[in-house]
């Protein structure tokens, strides 16, 4: 299609699906900042606002937008961009001085919601594989929403949001080869690419870490060379764009390479010039990502009370099994800061529903079950934001019992 048909308003079909397109695309922004507006006024997490936001205007609730494929785009950048600003706050050294207890949280943290998840599977009648979905589907941990909250109450200096952000990596590796050997298993077949890919993405999230600590010997000229380089900005969005193309290329999810860059920029003298340069991206583009995510939500199977009780106790179980592993990994943090890992770890966001449509399109579930995984995946996104802000203010800053904790992880 001819662009400047559509700058021009015109085009038949072509150029009204254009207008619907953007027209989408002001409904989902406009709805989230409105939201995010109102839950900001009365001192709540605007990013649940922006999830309520783009739920009302959604196809589910008032149909004023549809979740097209450019807002889908618009959103993975947004959550890419966002994940990146939360590495550039968050300095390498402190995140691999909570290393060890962050694999701990992480690990602890993903078995435990297969095992209640895939007990409840078989409880409401499903076969072997779907039940072990159902429990993946509650095992795997978003980290867009949680960082999102961490950032606005300014906390991600703190040593359990350095925690959160570790284990959130480790989840996402072992969600990777769950999810490829569950396919494996489902297609009958199960080959060496698992294997390949699960090595792959612990190389590539181990070299970027070691890379991080050199960052701080490249001097700002190197960012500024280029002609079209006014500030480093641009060239470190290029930069991150390219840390996302790789990890999804090994087979990672796009924002953990993007949060691997954000760990390299950090250690750089640019650092603050990237991040006041970035502010306004963040602003523009991650309310697509909580809109979309919101805009998918189907409450259709709360309508019926035997599917609302699954619904429930999925929720509370995926809730519960986090909050677990969260204060036994980290307990050395001390109990309110231990609560809030495990808090952190709830939502699941986009990766639960990743998990749910795997299922569905390989035929291990019913369009209900799915329909009730969405609706659980949804809740627990709902719910985290607001229990991160009732449980971070109870978490007293000690900073010398969390060093030390740190040290002896």
């Amino acid at each position: 299609p001819d662009l400047l048909t559509f700058s021009a308003g015109a085009g038949g079909e072509e150029g009204a699906a254009f207008a619907d397109t953007l027209f989408s695309l002001f409904i989902l922004f406009f709805a989230a900042k409105v939201g995010e507006e109102v839950f900001r006024r009365i001192n709540q997490p605007g990013v649940i606002g922006e999830l309520l936001g783009g739920f009302i205007v959604g196809p589910f609730a008032l149909g004023l937008a549809d979740v097209t494929l450019t807002a889908e785009v618009f959103a993975e950048l947004g959550v890419v961009i966002l994940l990146f600003t939360v590495g550039l706050e968050v300095r390498i050294d402190d995140l691999l001085a909570v290393g060890p207890m962050a694999l701990a949280v992480g690990f602890i943290g993903f078995v435990l919601p297969i095992i209640a998840g895939t007990a409840i599977g078989f409880i409401i009648g499903a076969d072997m594989l779907a039940a072990v979905l159902v429990g993946l589907a509650l095992a795997a941990t978003s980290i867009g929403i949680t960082s999102r909250v961490l950032a606005e109450m300014g906390v991600l200096d703190r040593a359990f949001s350095r925690v959160i952000l570790g284990a959130a990596i480790v989840d996402d590796i072992l969600a990777l080869l769950a999810i490829g050997l569950l396919s494996g298993f489902a297609e009958g077949e199960l080959g060496v690419d698992t294997l390949l890919t699960l090595v792959a993405g612990l190389l590539f999230v181990g070299i970027g870490l070691a890379l991080a600590p050199l960052g701080r010997r490249v001097p700002r000229a190197v960012f500024v060379w280029p002609k079209f380089a006014d500030t480093p900005t641009v060239p470190v969005f290029i930069i991150m764009f390219a840390g996302a193309l790789l990890a999804q290329f090994v087979g990672l999810a796009a924002i953990i390479g993007a949060f691997v860059v954000g760990l390299i920029i950090a250690e750089t003298p640019v650092r603050e010039e990237v991040e006041h340069g970035f502010r306004s991206l963040l602003g523009i583009f991650a309310p697509f990502f909580f809109a979309v995510t919101g805009a998918n939500i189907d409450m259709s199977a709360l309508l019926e009370p035997r599917l609302l009780l699954i619904v429930l106790v999925l929720a509370v179980m995926g809730v519960l099994t986090k909050l677990v592993g969260g204060i036994i990994g980290s307990w050395r943090l001390g109990k309110w800061n231990s609560i809030v890992v495990g808090l952190g770890m709830s939502p699941r966001g986009e990766v639960g529903i990743v998990v749910a449509a795997l299922g569905l399109s390989l035929a291990l579930i019913e369009r209900e079950t799915y329909a009730v995984l969405l609706a659980a995946v949804i809740l627990t996104t709902l719910v985290a934001p607001v229990m991160l802000q009732w449980a971070i203010p109870r978490a007293p800053r000690d900073e010398r019992h969390q060093d030390e904790a740190g040290a002896a992880a």
